[in-house]
């Protein structure tokens, strides 16, 4: 497969690249997916699963969290505590309220 590329244009070379880039990257894809598919049959071949082997079996889900704090003005809207602060808790904080005085 000889290409010209002396004969090509900007855009025709800038094109090229692009096929290229993206024929390397799913090769590279269909290569892993073909290791995969080959060590998961040898895994079943010994009675076992290759997530198994791997330890990466489910992995456990955290529980949502519980709310701790509730807004004063509105008790329905709630805050767990982690994450981001809300900006009525903020707001009630900055004015001099304690934390604890907006506990569930």
């Amino acid at each position: 497969m000889d290409i010209d590329l002396d004969s090509m244009s900007l855009k025709e070379l800038k094109s090229l690249q692009a096929q290229v880039a993206k024929a390397i990257s799913t090769y590279e894809d269909r290569r892993k997916r073909d290791a995969l598919a080959e060590l998961e049959e040898k895994a079943r071949e010994l009675g076992f699963s290759l997530s198994e082997l791997t330890g990466t079996a489910a992995t456990k889900r955290r529980a949502a969290a519980q709310p701790k704090y509730a807004n004063p003005e509105n008790p329905s809207d709630t805050w767990s505590g982690r994450g981001r602060k809300p900006r009525w808790f903020e707001a009630a904080i900055k004015s001099g309220k304690p934390a604890e005085s907006m506990a569930i």
